[in-house]
């Protein structure tokens, strides 16, 4: 995390010189590094993948041992009928035992080979999730990227208009130093100057704000924002509905991510069914165990006793009947397919829902930014011609307030437009898995 602010404080520079600027590719470069539910995603992947690098061991026997080593001392007196006695006491001995035992599965249904199938798609599957927590990681820091690039084009037409407004202060505050024209004119010019002084304002605080929600996606800290973004938002308008769909059926991550799932899901069946069969093992093991005595208790015990057995052989395990847990367990697997193999034909038509979707919202947008680009020259055009009638006193400041809500409206409207075909950009190109190559 400290080389990554690190990192981040170089990219941007400090706040004493001009504010440097941060490319998408740079705060994509940044959250790939840093994002959390990146890192998060990574973590599960690294377990399944741990799992699998020890998956050919289920085909290994099981080998364990088992020492033990023991202190006796006693303290026997007796007393037997015809009068006679007898201490044993302090008599000390000393056991030693050992065992080592091995087994073997050799036949358990074909479960084993299933297990370790089951686990190889297991890590597939995390590498899948982490490609798509990427891909949409990737999509939502273009979203916010470039949230706050038209967040600054808003401040910029609020600036636009703050300079029309005090031109109109001015007029207006000159004509009634003549007595050309009413104090209301100037007032009513006044109010609307410092209500876009204070939309200004209001607008700089928005911009701080969503460079907060950027350096979120990218996990740096929320008060950074001595940084600027590009002016522009950079559009393609060459996209094709036809090879976006039939891409986003074969490359979509959620899609993949769902096709994973069935096929650990069809695993973990086969793996159940492994416990109708029989479980064959081999089994050996080596026993030793010896006896150290000071003295014996009597003349038929010995004071010393070592002996080893090795033993080997084959067992099997048939089940039965267990409460028919494992036909329960079969039919819970089978359960499981079923529900994911629908939540995959779900996924698609989603997807394909998705992708319909997105792709009417980009031909609307495309159509609208070629509209509102020339409302935006008319409406900037009918701005000078009201200045100029207004400074030549035919026209009321009415008239002026209307053109110039007008070049408002449709800048804020080129603006939308603009920032709505990138995001539905950026979701079409997340839908057919081309995002992040």
């Amino acid at each position: 995390m400290k080389r990554t602010l690190l990192y981040f404080s170089l990219l941007l520079g400090t706040a004493a010189h001009a504010q440097q600027i941060l490319t998408p590719d740079q705060a994509i470069d940044v959250a790939l590094k840093n994002n959390y539910d990146i890192r998060l995603a990574k973590n599960d992947a690294a377990i399944t993948a741990n799992d699998f690098a020890y998956a050919n061991l289920a085909f290994a026997p099981r080998v364990s041992g088992a020492v033990n080593k023991v202190w006796n001392t006693t303290q026997t007196k007796q007393e037997f009928v015809n009068g006679n006695k007898r201490d044993t006491s302090g008599i000390r001995q000393t056991s030693l035992s050992g065992n080592v035992t091995l087994s073997w599965t050799l036949f358990d249904g074909l479960k084993m080979f299933a297990t370790r199938q089951k686990l190889e798609s297991l890590r597939d599957l995390g590498e899948m999730a982490v490609k798509d927590q990427v891909v949409n990681t990737v999509a939502n820091i273009i979203a916010g990227y470039y949230n706050v690039v038209q967040q600054k084009q808003q401040l910029r037409n609020i600036s636009e208009q703050l300079s029309i407004s005090e031109e109109r202060v001015k007029l207006s505050d000159a004509k009634f130093q003549t007595g050309l024209g009413p104090k209301t004119d100037w007032l009513q010019s006044k109010v609307d100057y410092n209500a876009l002084k204070a939309s200004y304002l209001r607008q700089q605080t928005l911009i701080e704000q969503s460079k907060a929600t950027l350096n979120q996606l990218m996990a740096i800290e929320a008060g950074n924002t001595q940084y600027d973004v590009l002016d522009t938002i950079p559009l393609n308008l060459e996209l094709s509905y036809g090879g976006l769909r039939q891409q986003a059926l074969q490359e979509n991550t959620g899609i993949k991510v769902a096709e994973q799932s069935l096929k650990v899901s069809q695993l973990q069946l086969k793996e159940s069914k492994g416990d109708f069969f029989p479980i064959i093992n081999f089994n050996s093991g080596y026993n030793y165990n010896r006896i150290n005595s000071n003295a014996a208790t009597n003349s038929f015990s010995p004071v010393y006793n070592q002996n080893g057995v090795l033993n080997y052989g084959f067992s099997a395990t048939v089940p039965i009947f267990n409460g028919l847990n494992v036909r329960r367990q079969v039919n819970a697997a089978r359960l499981n397919v079923g529900f994911q193999r629908l939540s995959l034909e779900n996924t698609r038509t989603l997807v394909d829902l998705s992708l319909t979707t997105a792709f009417k919202d980009y031909e609307y947008y495309k159509t609208a930014v070629t509209l509102e680009e020339e409302n935006l020259g008319l409406a900037r055009e009918n701005v000078m011609v009201a200045m100029e009638r207004f400074r030549q006193g035919v026209s009321t400041v009415i008239e002026m307030k209307e053109a110039q809500q007008s070049l408002e409206d449709a800048f804020n409207r080129l603006i939308n437009a603009r920032y709505n075909i990138k995001l539905a950009e950026t979701e079409l190109l997340r839908l057919n898995g081309m995002l992040v190559k």
